[in-house]
């Protein structure tokens, strides 16, 4: 779990309107988002029934398809 110090930016009436973080609390976050959506992503994925293929097969399809195009 994530633990933050933000700063707050009010307006004149101490109203919060935005906040200030330190890049390295901001890149962790990020990293955090982007780990969420994968899973959702694999979660759709499972869902969905579809069939799958190992990921060197593939790499392997992908390579080849991209050599005929060449």
């Amino acid at each position: 779990m994530l633990t933050l110090h933000p700063n707050y930016i009010t307006d004149k009436t101490g109203k919060k309107i935005s906040v200030v973080i330190p890049i390295k609390d901001f890149e962790a976050i990020m990293d955090e988002l982007e780990e969420l959506n994968d899973i959702k992503l694999y979660d759709e994925a499972k869902k969905s029934n579809e069939p799958s293929i190992p990921i060197d097969d593939a790499i392997k399809m992908i390579e080849a398809k991209s050599k005929i195009q060449d």
